[in-house]
């Protein structure tokens, strides 16, 4: 059998789609003779309405998505900590939804949005359809923790370039002057300026990069482990490390352990986030800490504003971070003053 839509009530009824949403949404703005016409059709027609025309009449679902890159990672509870807590506040309920880093299933969830089946979307992956409408057909999107300066959405992140550039400081002033970078996905932009603060931590020390130290990432524990191999399968000499995730720190910890190196008398490791797994790993893991529940508040209170018809124009704000010292880092023997005695083969 074949199911009915709008535009077959409305053929039936001898009406436009729009007097048959309209009739079913706002009764009394239609009249009466109409209304009967359409009401009859919808009786011949079986026709069921969907979510979409129940929201029509009020306007607003009260729902807001958040799409996180992977639900799988912990590091978004906290984030959707703060965003449900100032929801749950201002009368809004919270959706998760999972990009699973497709560019097509963040798609999907914008059409939810167009379709009136939530009234934002909170985006915290890099990618957006090629397609996606300008404004006023844009729907309200506020950005969190990733940047895409071409769409001129309203975001909140931090600065990832004086973040790393802490991270690497904290290992220069240890004494390490051999600092391997794992990276995340790159070209995304908030890789990129991880890299950039990394490059310019060395810069200001004056230490000479050396892209032989620099590996690709993702931001989860396999690809550190397979970081830090290609590492010492190429036999890269290096003293410390400079993760972008703090998944991919642990699974540096890992593997070099796995190799027979120790951390952090052998080699010294920094992450980047302060997951729930930084303090609980062995060593506790020293880190750049994100303060995910203010992000996750801090997008939420943008995504009511913009609901609220207070503040349409793009607006952008930086929630600063913290460099965390835990157990995964050390100075170097000679930067100690422990440096070995000269060789007495030595003439």
């Amino acid at each position: 059998m074949t199911t009915s839509t709008i535009r077959s009530v409305a053929k039936y009824a001898g009406v436009s789609t729009a007097t048959v949403s309209r009739a079913l949404a706002r009764p009394d703005a239609v009249r009466p003779g109409t209304r009967a016409k359409v009401l009859a059709a919808v009786a011949a027609l079986d026709f069921v309405p969907n979510a979409q025309a129940v929201q029509f009449r009020r306007r607003a679902t009260r729902t807001v998505i958040l799409l996180v890159r992977d639900i799988s990672n912990p590091f978004y509870l906290d984030i959707y900590k703060g965003v449900e807590e100032t929801a749950f506040a201002a009368g809004y309920r919270v959706l998760m939804g999972d990009a699973r880093n497709d560019v097509t299933r963040v798609g999907h969830y914008l059409e939810m949005v167009r379709r009136r089946q939530a009234d934002g979307l909170i985006l915290m992956t890099g990618g957006l359809p090629s397609a996606l409408p300008t404004p006023p057909a844009l729907p309200p999107i506020v950005v969190a923790l990733e940047f895409i300066p071409e769409a001129g959405l309203p975001t909140v992140t931090i600065d990832n370039r004086a973040a790393a550039r802490q991270a690497v400081d904290h290992l220069i002033g240890l004494g390490h002057r051999r600092i391997a970078h794992l990276t995340g996905p790159m070209p995304e932009v908030m890789s990129v300026g991880r890299h950039a603060g990394y490059l310019a931590g060395l810069a200001a020390a004056g230490i000479e990069p050396d892209p032989a130290l620099v590996v690709r990432g993702d931001f989860h524990l396999a690809s550190g482990r397979a970081g830090v191999a290609e590492l010492l399968d190429r036999d890269v000499g290096f003293t410390a490390l400079f993760a972008s995730s703090d998944a991919m720190a642990i699974g540096a910890i890992n593997e070099l352990r796995a190799r027979g190196r120790r951390v952090p008398e052998d080699v010294s490791v920094v992450g980047f986030d302060d997951s729930i797994f930084a303090e609980t790993c062995n060593p506790p893991l020293t880190t750049i800490r994100q303060h995910r529940r203010e992000i996750g508040s801090r997008a939420m209170e943008l995504m009511i504003e913009i609901l609220s018809g207070r503040k349409p124009q793009p607006v952008s704000i930086c929630v600063d971070v913290e460099l965390v010292l835990r157990g995964t880092t050390r100075p170097t023997p000679r930067h100690l003053g422990n440096a070995p005695p000269p060789s007495e083969e030595a003439p």
